[in-house]
């Protein structure tokens, strides 16, 4: 499955934008479905991961309450809503997806996007 990240920009701290991943190659509505990303020098982190049927959702404490993780299998597509956005959330956003109920170990992904850059400004 081939992942496309979108949606990424260069905001003022406190504004909000919504990521999306695009999946193609197959239906995805079967997988796990998680954000990561990586701050400038810093090593990738979890950010949130969404269960195949869209019950369970699971964050990073760095972003509870101010990220929102969604799912639209008609559109083969997730979403991630980012509200209250700070300058310490600047990094590259990368989607992954991985068969079955996964949580927030990155090497239980398969398949990785290219990553979307998202910088805030103070």
């Amino acid at each position: 499955v081939q992942l496309v990240e979108s949606g990424g920009g260069l905001v003022q701290a406190g504004a909000a934008l919504r990521l999306a991943c695009a999946a193609a190659g197959r239906a995805v509505s079967t997988d796990t479905m998680g954000w990561f990303r990586q701050p400038p020098g810093k090593e990738r982190e979890f950010v949130a991961r969404i269960s195949w049927s869209g019950g369970s959702t699971y964050y990073a404490d760095s972003v509870k309450g101010r990220f929102t993780i969604s799912r639209d299998d008609a559109k083969n597509t997730v979403y991630l809503q980012m509200n209250s956005l700070k300058p310490e959330d600047t990094a590259v956003y990368y989607c992954a997806a991985a068969r079955g109920l996964r949580g927030w170990i990155s090497r239980e992904y398969a398949y990785w996007g290219q990553g979307t850059q998202v910088t805030v400004s103070s």
